[in-house]
Order: C-alpha cells, then structure tokens, then sequence
C-alpha cells in the first residue's frame, strides 16, 4: 500500500526532526576545550584560545563557548567547527555574544567549511554595527554583495550591542542563502564557489573575545 502525500510529508519532517542537531556546552566542565569540535586560524597571529566558560546569562546555561585570546592582529580569524556534521544545505543558528575587543566585536557563523582557508562566513560586527557574509577562498577573505544591492554594498548596517545575545541565523539552499540577524531577514546572497558538503561551526575576528552558544543545526529538504 502506497503512502499519501500527507504521510510522505510527516515522514520527511520526521527525518529532519531526527537529524537536527543541538550543540550546546553544558555537559563539559569550565576551564576546558570544546569536545568533539576543531579549532584552527585562518590568516595570521595566534591561533586562538576557544573553552569553555561559565556565563549565568547564557541562553541555555551554565555554560558557553568563549574564544579569549586578544592578539590584535588585524588578518587574524580563529575558527572552530563540530567534527561528526558535514552538510550543503541547511538551516543554522547560532547565540552569540561580544564580551570586549578594541579592533573589533566580531562573531561569525561558518558552513560549507572544507579547511581553515576554504569556507562561507556570516559575521556581525558590534563595532561596525553591521551583517555581512563573506567567502573564504584559499585564506582570502571576499565579502559577497546582497542580491539587487550595488557594487559598493558591504552588507546591512544592523544595531548589534555589546554584552548582549544575538542570534545569527544562515539558511544554505544549492546556491541561495538568507542571513538573519535576531530573527529578521536581512539580505540574500547567492555563489556557487563551496557546492560540497562542509562542516559547521563558529569564528571570531582579531582581538574579539566572543561568547556561542546554542549552535542549531537542521538539514534542509530538497
């Protein structure tokens, strides 16, 4: 007996249900690395220092991913990715927050992350007060331009505050993706540079200290 549409489709959102992935920090212990992720640097400079800290307002708490190391080298892109999930398309968030940083406040959700040199970035800035996703290329850095924005476009001007939860959210469909800030749809960008399927996972800027937490991740139908 064939199933109905109807049943197809509870069957799918069934299947996407079970594949979704929660990384949250609670089960480690402060003071230690992220389990089961890698960390590596983009550019130049220290490698970064990512742990695990205690922050009692963290959105699901006690605990947070912090990056800590303050090397203000101004080409300087610490990153950290969840080892088991590889995926193209899909739906992901991530909480974060900028604790301090005298060159920038910066904090990045990455996909499609085939090495330290070859990924896609979503940042905000609470610096710049600004959303831009980029394309990292062979270590180089390239903003790419909102879809109908002009050629000086550098992203959306956004309030991102200091010491306050945010929400960075990148939808990847083929070679759509839709970059939300705090729930609001900003722009759509579309590129065809990363088709693979890539890892996921969080980046930060230069001297930032940024605090994640609550990395979402949801396969997205075809």
């Amino acid at each position: 007996m064939s199933l109905s549409t109807a049943s197809l489709a509870w069957v799918a959102l069934a299947a996407l249900i079970l594949a979704t992935q929660h990384v949250t920090f609670d089960e480690q212990k402060a003071g230690e690395g992220p389990r089961e992720m890698s960390c590596a640097l983009t550019g130049k400079g220290r490698a970064g220092a990512w742990t695990i800290v205690r922050d009692a307002t963290a959105p699901s708490p006690p605990n947070v991913l912090a990056q800590t190391d303050e090397d203000p080298t101004g080409y300087r892109f610490p990153v950290c990715v969840v080892d088991a999930i590889s995926a193209t398309d899909v739906d992901v968030s991530v909480r974060f927050k900028p604790v301090r940083g005298a060159a920038d406040q910066a904090a990045g959700l990455v996909w499609r992350y085939q090495d330290q040199d070859n990924y896609y970035l979503l940042r905000a800035n609470a610096l710049e007060n600004n959303l831009v996703l980029y394309k990292v290329e062979a270590g180089k850095r390239s903003d790419l331009k909102p879809k109908g924005s002009g050629m000086f476009a550098y992203g959306k001007k956004a309030k991102v505050p200091s010491h306050v939860w945010g929400t960075l959210r990148v939808t990847a469909k083929d070679s759509l993706f839709e970059a939300y800030l705090n729930g609001e749809k900003l722009f759509e960008v579309e590129d065809q540079t990363f088709t693979a399927a890539g890892k996921i996972g969080v980046w930060t800027k230069a001297d930032s200290v940024s605090y994640f937490d609550d990395l979402r991740i949801v396969p997205v139908a075809k």
